[in-house]
């Protein structure tokens, strides 16, 4: 029996693996390499000393998709797979929606056809679009603010009807915040293809000289230093949570966030980014992006709580294993010849 990780070649499903087969599992992972390296999964086997088997595949694809369950015994699934850049949604929101949607439902199809039922599925603090309540529970109103968000609350609420239909299924929603940092060996982390759409490894790539500066979007926020606070997990943290998830799936569906409560302003991320990397990192304030809010904080008591699960890495350590796996890889997975 193995555990099904889609998507599990890119940033989070790769430390992810990790954590799987360091716990002893099977695990078969899918993934079509469009925003990632099968050189991560490498890297994975190298650190674990153990095999992962491959798939290259689109799950929109579901004749590509039935096949892995035929060929090999799923018992479980973490469902990374998706499109997942903000802006991008904004200016692509066909592709979004064909692409996240459509290979959610096929996997859900695939899934149920092959008697698997039991799904954890990557969601994110963006379904609560700008929040009304700080910290944000779980029971707070819902509302994305683009296409990328959407989906994610769009997959849950089918996620919902799915398990209403058919007791047998056990479905857990994550919602994430802002997942930064890195396996401290150094051997895995975040290598975005182009210019990263996430704040820590574009500020990485500044400090170790791939990029000129950060442009900050925004210092007239409601926020203490007037640039947009979040809420930082660290990779680990992250990785650990799925696995929490899969020991304490609830009967039918449950959503939870993983978080850690604290946030940190993007001025806090460069300075301290400076301060570990021992780099400059230059910067310059240009005008608010659309859609973006001024804070967003998790309240992860839920899932301290039902999955036994608690974010221990502070920002420092989030960002001295990001600045370790940058400053060792600073071309990431595949450097130029």
């Amino acid at each position: 029996m193995a555990i099904l990780v889609t998507g599990g070649a890119g940033y989070i499903g790769s430390h992810t693996v990790v954590a799987l087969l360091e716990r002893g599992h099977d695990v078969v992972v899918v993934d079509d390499l469009s925003n990632s390296s099968e050189a991560s999964l490498e890297r994975v086997e190298q650190l674990t000393g153990k095999g992962v088997a491959f798939i290259k595949a689109d799950l929109t694809d579901k004749p590509a998709l039935d096949a892995v369950f035929e060929e090999h015994t799923i018992e479980s699934v973490i469902h990374f797979a998706g499109l997942k850049a903000v802006g991008e949604s904004v200016e692509q929101p066909l592709r979004y929606y064909q692409n996240n949607l459509i290979s959610s439902m096929n996997l859900l199809e695939s899934m149920s056809s092959h008697d698997c039922w039991d799904l954890v599925f990557s969601s994110s603090a963006t379904v609560y679009g700008d929040p009304e309540i700080l910290p944000i529970p779980e029971t707070a109103s819902t509302g994305a603010t683009n296409p990328y968000g959407r989906t994610k609350l769009m997959i849950e609420e089918i996620c919902r009807d799915v398990a209403e239909s058919d007791p047998r299924w056990r479905i857990s929603l994550l919602r994430y915040f802002n997942p930064v940092g890195a396996h401290p060996s150094g051997m895995l982390g975040e290598d975005p293809n182009g210019p990263p759409n996430n704040l820590v490894p574009y500020v990485m790539q500044v400090a170790v000289g791939r990029r000129d500066q950060v442009s900050v979007f925004g210092d007239d926020y409601d926020t203490p230093d007037g640039t947009g606070v979040r809420d930082y997990i660290h990779v680990i943290d992250l990785a650990l949570g799925h696995l929490a998830a899969l020991d304490h799936l609830p009967k039918g569906c449950d959503s939870y966030n993983l978080g850690t409560g604290n946030g940190a302003s993007v001025l806090e991320i460069i300075q301290t980014a400076a301060s570990v990397s021992g780099a400059d990192v230059p910067y310059e304030i240009t005008d608010r992006r659309p859609g973006d809010i001024a804070t967003s904080l998790a309240d992860p008591t839920k899932a301290n709580t039902e999955l036994e699960w608690r974010a221990d890495r502070g920002l420092e350590v989030m960002l001295r294993d990001a600045w370790n796996w940058q400053s060792k890889n600073p071309h990431g997975f595949n450097p130029p010849e």
